[in-house]
């Protein structure tokens, strides 16, 4: 953490979400999320010299920890602003880079071990929606298109606040989905197969309309050519964690089945 404080030190060009660098309004709203972020990461600290945890674990979070301020924080956050191809990285690291780290990092232990009666009992209700993977699935893929459709797409660039909740939706709702994916129980096995390949199919047909569209969608003065770069982004690139995960989830399940034949034969 020291060094990503003296990150913010440093001589850089004014970005405009950057906390150190920007002014007004976009200042307010990236040190307000820088804000939130270090104290997710201050209370897993804390919580780590509680609740003993895998060192794997441990470092997989602080490095996604980092990867997040930098992706929400950093200089693409501001070149987003202008190319739809930086927009839909920053979108993809988010959706299928950090959302999954975190869930595999799983540090609701350390977070509930400082966190009191109070805070567990909010974190339970949080996360009651992952018992259901398709639920989480079909609320997250609202998510991707709702802030994909031109208005809203525009709204998030030009007012800062809204931009902080468009990154809040995509990445909580993603979370939520690699958790109910990830850690499903026997029962809901099947689903978190079809939640991945359906997420995989409509993330896929929103990159192609995106990559095969005759005009920009996001205004004139956008360059078409960087529209078609996002949509392989998100097609291909994008695709790609979808695919692995579906891959894992439908062994997981084939081989549940095949212990059920086993045990009933």
């Amino acid at each position: 953490m020291r060094w990503l404080l003296l990150f913010g030190l440093l001589p850089l060009p004014a970005l405009a979400h950057n906390p150190f660098t920007s002014g007004g309004q976009d200042q307010v709203a990236a040190l307000l999320s820088a804000f939130l972020l270090l104290i997710f990461w201050g209370l897993y600290l804390w919580g780590s010299r509680r609740t003993p945890v895998k060192r794997g674990a441990f470092w997989l979070f602080h490095g996604t920890a980092v990867i997040t301020f930098i992706t929400m924080l950093g200089p693409l956050d501001d070149w987003a602003e202008t190319s739809s191809a930086a927009h839909m990285t920053q979108h993809m690291l988010i959706m299928v880079v950090i959302a999954p780290l975190f869930a595999i990092a799983k540090p609701l232990p350390q977070i509930y071990a400082v966190g009191g009666q109070w805070l567990r009992t909010f974190w339970h209700a949080a996360f009651k929606i992952t018992r259901f993977p398709m639920l989480c699935a079909y609320l997250h893929g609202f998510m991707i298109w709702f802030w994909h459709i031109p208005t809203f797409y525009m709204l998030a660039i030009e007012n800062p606040w809204v931009h902080v909740f468009e990154h809040f939706c995509f990445l909580i709702t993603a979370i939520w989905f690699w958790w109910a994916c990830l850690y499903a129980n026997r029962e809901k096995s099947a689903f978190a197969f079809l939640a991945l390949l359906f997420t995989l199919m409509h993330t896929g047909f929103l990159g192609a309309l995106l990559t095969f569209g005759a005009e920009p969608f996001y205004g004139e003065s956008r360059d078409l050519a960087d529209q078609q770069l996002a949509g392989l982004i998100m097609w291909v690139l994008g695709g790609i964690p979808y695919i692995l995960g579906s891959i894992w989830a439908g062994v997981r399940w084939y081989r549940q089945i095949g212990r059920t034949i086993v045990r009933s034969a």
